[in-house]
């Protein structure tokens, strides 16, 4: 795969992520999952995490916010 056509596979999974209430949580998420994707998994991983990380960073950050009151 290109260089840039993973480079834009990436950026249209961010900007996708990104939609929604809690911007910076989607993002920081999918940073993450990008990452660790990318460690785990090369450059598909890091597409499939970064989804992945966007989608469910909210629903963490709540569960979390909880545990810790």
């Amino acid at each position: 795969m290109k260089l840039v056509t993973f480079g834009l596979l990436a950026a249209s999974a961010l900007a996708l992520g990104a939609c929604g209430n809690t911007t910076e949580q989607r993002i920081g998420g999918a940073a993450v999952g990008a990452g660790t994707g990318a460690v785990v998994a090369g450059p598909v991983g890091a597409v499939v995490g970064g989804a992945a990380g966007a989608i469910t960073a909210p629903g963490v950050v709540r569960e979390t916010r909880r545990a810790t009151r």
